[in-house]
Order: structure tokens, then sequence, then C-alpha cells
């Protein structure tokens, strides 16, 4: 089968736009009945570089029903399926969109972008395009489409180096990836060791169309078709044109598995080896991050603790089941420089031992039962560390992290311990730290100042939190009751500030914290108020 990738001509000079989308239908318009399967650049609806957010949905607009047409008549003039990148018009905005499209000219299949570049994610305000990214929250296993019995994944410009993904890809079993790219930093040579990489480790072709930014550049361009083994059969690096190759789309790439190894392909040898519990978070295990969870929300305060010990895995583990999105727990230092989770400094309350938390080791805190003043079917829970914590649920929901403090001073070894922890289990951006003391603030926020911070209570300042979190540029506050009011959320919000509120677990009291526009509610009776507040 030929198989074509088109690469036209891309300026940076808006002026262009016009003169960039005729050249690019010429070369369309130049294909035959001969092509299987053409291949269009990524917006191709926007064939310049318009930065004015004006100009570029104006682009969009003009064109964007003109090269969907054009791509369905080529369908049907050179009976090939054509893949076309254009944007979409959703309920929410405009969307990063590759279009499958048979040979009747039909519109078969949809590709949304899976890793929308951070210029498409941010508002216009901060100079983005503000496109509609909110399906990128949400999991969904790679989109496949198989026409005329070929299966064809997805790659998008920026999908290219998300490497992760490419495990995920093969499980598919698909036979040809469609790259609609732009990549405008990368370089011929970094550009051919992705691409390569990428068909290497999915046993599938690869038809990647991008746009020239001139003969000599040496960046960009690299329109490229790539067999499974990694093979190069078209790389058009910053040529103008159409880039062409007769391909066997069942030609798969086999190796010996190993010394003495049966034939498989890369991805099946990479399988039987595979230790997932040693990589980075991944899956549809993982919530979205802090930052783009929906509010308003409930907070599970020291876990579900009215069904389980406050502060434990049980705790823990049973809000998360019943959906929680998030958990608060409290973290003290051991004598010995351990981080455990307990909401008191005293151990008489929570546990069957007695006198100062931080004044005993990790050794002498285990020993302890931290279940059996709650109720004896708990009997034999000891205290849980902060690495245990993260072990079992980093990555599976919010995590409100109450560092707790007599001073205005932390321990620098032991807030570099939790802040490492932090890295190690990789959910900076999952978790967000809750501290009441300025200086201790000041501290986390010099030294991690990627990890969100709440700002909590000072008794001697009980109505100043809002302005405390202002001059410390500080994400959150966590309003405690009764110091505070209509005015201080509004205030909060209008700084960009999100409100926690301790606590709620009466219904009604719940429901006015929401039509206050309190963004997240901690609860000590996760289910009763979920279910109310239906915020599960």
């Amino acid at each position: 089968m030929k198989v074509s990738v088109i690469q036209p001509y891309y300026s940076f000079d808006g002026k262009d736009n016009d003169k960039c989308y005729s050249e690019m239908v010429k070369l369309l318009d130049s294909c035959d009945s001969e092509n299987g399967i053409i291949v269009l650049p990524e917006y191709s609806d926007v064939p310049s570089d318009l930065i004015k957010e004006e100009e570029y949905f104006g682009s969009i607009e003009k064109y964007n029903a003109d090269i969907m047409q054009r791509a369905k008549n080529t369908a049907i003039r050179c009976n090939s399926i054509v893949f076309v990148n254009c944007a979409e018009k959703t309920e929410k905005g405009w969307a990063n969109v590759t279009h499958a499209i048979d040979r009747n000219g039909n519109e078969v299949g949809k590709y949304f972008k899976a890793h929308p570049a951070p210029s498409e994610v941010r508002p216009s305000a901060q100079g983005g395009y503000g496109l509609d990214v909110s399906y990128s929250y949400e999991f969904s296993q790679p989109y496949v489409v198989e026409i005329d019995g070929i299966r064809f994944g997805f790659m998008t410009c920026y999908d290219f180096y998300f490497y992760e993904n490419f495990a995920t890809l093969a499980r598919q079993n698909i036979d040809v990836i469609i790259g609609c790219s732009h990549q405008r930093t990368d370089t011929h040579e970094a550009l051919s060791i992705i691409n390569r990489f990428l068909c290497y480790n999915t046993n599938a072709y690869l038809l990647r169309s991008s746009v020239s930014l001139g003969k000599d550049s040496k960046i960009c361009g690299c329109s490229c078709i790539i067999a499974p083994s990694g093979e190069v059969l078209v790389d058009m690096k910053s040529e103008v044109g159409v880039g062409s190759a007769d391909i066997d789309i069942s030609k798969k790439y086999y190796k010996q598995a190993g010394y003495k190894g049966a034939l498989k392909s890369h991805y099946e040898y990479i399988e039987e080896g595979r230790r997932p519990w040693l990589y980075r978070n991944g899956g549809a295990s993982v919530v979205v991050f802090d930052k783009f969870m929906p509010y308003p929300r409930l907070c599970a305060h020291r876990g579900f603790s009215t069904v389980a010990p406050e502060n434990t895995m049980p705790a823990f583990g049973s809000a998360i089941a019943l959906g929680a999105k998030e958990i608060e727990f409290d973290l003290w230092e051991t004598k010995d420089g351990e981080i455990v989770s307990c909401h008191d400094l005293t151990l008489e309350r929570v546990s069957n031992g007695k006198g100062v938390l931080t004044e005993k080791t990790l050794d002498e805190l285990k020993q302890l039962d931290f279940g059996c003043n709650f109720s004896e079917k708990f009997k034999g829970l000891s205290i849980v560390t902060f690495e245990e914590i993260l072990q079992k649920f980093a990555g599976r929901v919010i995590m409100n992290v109450h560092v707790k403090t007599l001073s205005d001073h932390y321990n620098e070894q032991a807030m570099k311990k939790i802040v490492s922890l932090i890295r190690k289990y990789d959910c900076e951006k999952h978790v967000y730290f809750m501290i009441s003391h300025d200086g201790v603030i000041k501290q986390f926020k010099q030294y991690a100042p990627d990890i969100a911070m709440c700002v909590g209570h000072l008794d001697e300042r009980p109505w100043e939190i809002v302005e405390r979190a202002i001059e410390m540029k500080c994400e959150k506050v966590q309003l405690f009751k009764p110091y505070f009011n209509q005015e201080t959320v509004d205030k909060a919000h209008a700084n960009g500030i999100k409100c926690n509120v301790f606590f709620a677990d009466e219904i009604d009291e719940a429901k006015k914290y929401i039509e206050m526009g309190i963004d997240t509610i901690l609860t000590n009776d996760y289910l009763k108020i979920s279910t109310a507040l239906n915020l599960k």
C-alpha cells in the first residue's frame, strides 16, 4: 500500500496564513488514486504562527470547515483513508482533534489530543488559547479506530514526548500510528530518535505529518514514514512536499526475546520482565492533580474517622474506597527523626500508651496499640508512618497534609524528609501542606515552592488568615469556626485563594458552607455528608 505524508511550509509571519493554506491545499490536491493513506499536519486550519487570539480563532473559523470538506473530497477522489488534524467545536470551546475519514468520505473516528500542550491549556489572559482540554483529566485507554481491517492509533505533537504511554499504546495491537504534529523546537536528530523509538516499542508503522520551517531549518519538519523495526522509509527533514512509501501493513518486527529466546515483538519481550511497582504513578488508579480536581469537594478529616480510628490506614482506606477525593492527616516527628501520623501530641487518647509522642522513638511507638481505644475490633493497630501512607495511597487521593508544630520554626531535617518522601512517591501535585505557624509556612514555601500551601488558624490572629495567605503567596486557607464569614470567603476568592473549612459533620451546616462558596469541607462523617451533598 502506498502511504503519504504532507509537509507544507509554515510561516512565523501571520500575514502568510492564506498563502500557507493555499500551498498546503495544492499538496493535498496533488495526491492521486495510488495513495492508500494520506496524513495532513497538526492544525491544518491554522497554517501559520498566529499569536493573537482573535487571529488564531479567526483562522479556525475561516478554514476549519473548508479543510474538512477538502479532506473528505480527497478521500473519495483518491479512494484513500485521510487523516486531518483541525479544531473541533465542543460545548466548552475548541479542541485539538485528528479526524479519520474513510474512502467514502465519511468521518469514522476522532482522536482528541491526549496531552494538550501548555499553550493550549493556558487561558488567553495568560498567553494561551484556552482550548477545551476537560476530557484530558479523565481516564481513557489509547484511542483506536479500525478502518478496512487496519488498526490505527494516534499521537499528536506533544503526545510524542510521553514515553510512558508507548507501552500502553502497544497493548492495543495497532498497525499504524497517525502522528499529526508540529514540534517546532526539536532538531531533526531528536525527532528521528523519538519517532524510531516509538515504532520499535509499539511494533507499528508511523505516518507522521509535520510542517517545514524553511529548507535550511534544522528543527521541526521531519514528516516521516517509519517501519516497526525502526527503519526510516521516508524522512522529509525540512523539504516541502509529499513524502510517500509502499508499505506492507501486515509486516511486523520480531526479534529473539533474549538469548536463545523465541521470536517476539520488543513490547512482548519487555512485558515478560516488567516491574510496574518500581516506576512512577500511572494509570486509571491515579486521580487528577489537586490543581485540577473539581470543587466543591469533601475532605475526610483524619480519614473516615467515625468508622475507624483516626489517622490510621483503615480510616484512610475506607474514605478512599467510598470515593473521597481528599483526605486529611497530621504529621509529627518522632524522637529519632521519623515522621508519623497522629493528631495529638500526647498518647493517652489515641493509644494505650502514655506521655508525649515526640519524646518516643518510632520503635517505641510501634509497640503501642492505636486501635483499642476506638473499638475492640481495631485492637492491634500500629501507628502509621508518612511513608506507609504514601506507599499505599500516593496518587490515589488528594492529601491535606497537616504538619504539626509547637513553634514558629520546624526541624530542617524533618522538613527535608517530608518533602523527599513526597518526591520519592511522585505525588508533589497530589498533596498540599496545611500549616498554622507563619515561620514554618515560609520555611516550607522556600524549600519546596512547587508544593501547594494552605494557611491554618492562629489563635492570636484568628481573623487575619486571608491576609496572611496573600502576604505569603499561599494557595489555600483552612478556615476555623467561627472565625470567618462571607466576606472572608469572598476576599480569598478575589485573590485566587481556595477555602477549606474545618469542619462540618451535620448536613445543614455542610449545605450552608456550599452556599457560601466554600471549596473544601472537612468532615469526620464522610459517607453521611457526601451522600447528602452528592459530592462523592
